[in-house]
C-alpha cells in the first residue's frame, strides 16, 4: 500500500497559522509515523522544524496575502486589497498548478488552514478539502466594507467548496461553511522541564506571579515601550526581540531555541496582542492573559470576549500600552466570566480524523 500523503496549505500571514498547522501536523506524524506531510506555506522552514519533530516536505508557495502589516498591530489596507487582486487575477493558474502537483504525487487529502484557494483546488484535484480555524478571511475583509465586500464574496465562494471544516474556539460562526465539526484548543506542548527554564533565566528565586512574558508574534511590534519595564524592578519581563534594550529585569530569549509555550508555564502572566494561538495555549495551561486591543481586526473582539469568559485577564487599550505606565501590573486582575472549561482536545480531534480518513482511502 502506498504511503498516504496530506498536502497542508497554510495561510501566508504572519505566524500564527503556521505554528497551529504545525502542532496539528506534529500530531499526525505522532499517530502515524508513515503518513507523509507537505506543508504549503511561505513561512521559514525553521519555524515549522520548531513544532515538527520528524520529516516533512516544505513547498513555499502563497495562496493568500491575510493582511498586509507593518508590525502585529499595523495594517496596509491599500497593500492588502492590491495583492488580493492579484491573487483573484491568478487563481486559474494557481489551481491548475497545485491540482496538477497534488494528481502527480497522489496526496490522499488537503488540509487548509485557512487559505481560501486550498478548497477549489481539492475539488480541482479530485481530493477531499478540509479546513479547520477559528475565522474566515471573508469575516475580516467584510468588516473593512468597500472594495472588500466583493472580495470577501469571492472568498466565501471559495470556501463553500470546503467538504469539512474543523472549527477552533474563540470563533466567528464561518457561515460560508456547510459542514463543521467543532474542536476544543489546540496547541503544542512545552519542550522543557519548567525547572529547567527557571534555571536557565536566572528565575528560581523569583515568584511565579511576577514573571511576565512579553509576545507579540512573528511580526512584533514597531515601538514597545520597554522603558516601563524599569518602573517595575521587582517583575521580571521576558520578550523575544534580541534589540530590546539592555535592563536588568528584561531578559531577552532568543526565538532559535524557545516558543513562547515553552516559558509559559513558568509565567504568572502573558502580555500580548489578540491572537488565536497565543490565546489558546494561554487557556490550555491557564496562564492570565493582560492583552491589548487591536483595532480594525473583526477577528480581535472575539478573541478579547474568548480571553474575558475562559482566562484570567487584563485588558489595555492601545494607548495605555503605548503611552501609559503599564501600573496594571501591579492591580488585580480579572476571573473569567464563565466556570467551565474549554476542551483542550483540539489536535487530538482534528490529527485523528485526518489518519482515520487516510488510512481508509
Amino acid at each position: 500500500m502506498p504511503q498516504p500523503i496530506l498536502y497542508l496549505a497554510i495561510t501566508n500571514h504572519g505566524f500564527g497559522h503556521a505554528t497551529r498547522a504545525a502542532s496539528i501536523a506534529a500530531e499526525i506524524q505522532r499517530l502515524d509515523p508513515e503518513i507523509v506531510l507537505i506543508l504549503v506555506t511561505t513561512a521559514p522552514r525553521s519555524l515549522l522544524e520548531a513544532y515538527i519533530p520528524g520529516d516533512f516536505i516544505h513547498r513555499p508557495r502563497a495562496f493568500d496575502v491575510g493582511v498586509i502589516q507593518g508590525d502585529s498591530l499595523t495594517m496596509d489596507k491599500a497593500a492588502t486589497l492590491e495583492k488580493l487582486r492579484q491573487i483573484q487575477q491568478q487563481q486559474r493558474s494557481i489551481i491548475a498548478s497545485e491540482a496538477n502537483f497534488i494528481r502527480q504525487n497522489r496526496v490522499g487529502l488537503v488540509l487548509g488552514d485557512i487559505p481560501p484557494l486550498a478548497a477549489p483546488i481539492a475539488k480541482a484535484a479530485g481530493v477531499p478539502g478540509w479546513m479547520m480555524s477559528n475565522f474566515g478571511w471573508d469575516f475580516i475583509y467584510r468588516d473593512w466594507g468597500g472594495e472588500f465586500i466583493e472580495v470577501a464574496d469571492w472568498i466565501g465562494e471559495c470556501f463553500a467548496q470546503c467538504d469539512r471544516l474543523f472549527r477552533m474556539p474563540f470563533h466567528e460562526s464561518m457561515s460560508a461553511f456547510s459542514h463543521i465539526t467543532d474542536v476544543g484548543l489546540t496547541g503544542v506542548d512545552p519542550r522543557f522541564d519548567a525547572a529547567e527554564i527557571l534555571e536557565k533565566f536566572d528565575l528560581t528565586e523569583t515568584p511565579k506571579e511576577n514573571i511576565i512574558l512579553a509576545t507579540f508574534g512573528g511580526l512584533g511590534l514597531d515601538r514597545i515601550p520597554y522603558e516601563n519595564v524599569m518602573r517595575y524592578p521587582d517583575y521580571r519581563f521576558l520578550c523575544f526581540d534580541l534589540n530590546a534594550p539592555d535592563f536588568p529585569n528584561l531578559i531577552k530569549v532568543d526565538d532559535r531555541f524557545y516558543r513562547p509555550i515553552d516559558l509559559m508555564p513558568v509565567c504568572g502572566r502573558l502580555l500580548t496582542k489578540p491572537g488565536y494561538s497565543t490565546f489558546s495555549e494561554a487557556c490550555r495551561y491557564e496562564i492570565p492573559v493582560t492583552t491589548v486591543t487591536r483595532e480594525g481586526f473583526a477577528e480581535s473582539p472575539v478573541l478579547l470576549e474568548g480571553i474575558q469568559n475562559y482566562a484570567t485577564h487584563q485588558i489595555w487599550s492601545t494607548d495605555e500600552f503605548f503611552n501609559g505606565d503599564w501600573k496594571g501590573i501591579t492591580q488585580p486582575m480579572n476571573a473569567p466570566r464563565k466556570t467551565e472549561k474549554l476542551a483542550k482536545d483540539g489536535n487530538l480531534t482534528i490529527a485523528r480524523s485526518i489518519v482515520e480518513h487516510l488510512r481508509s482511502s
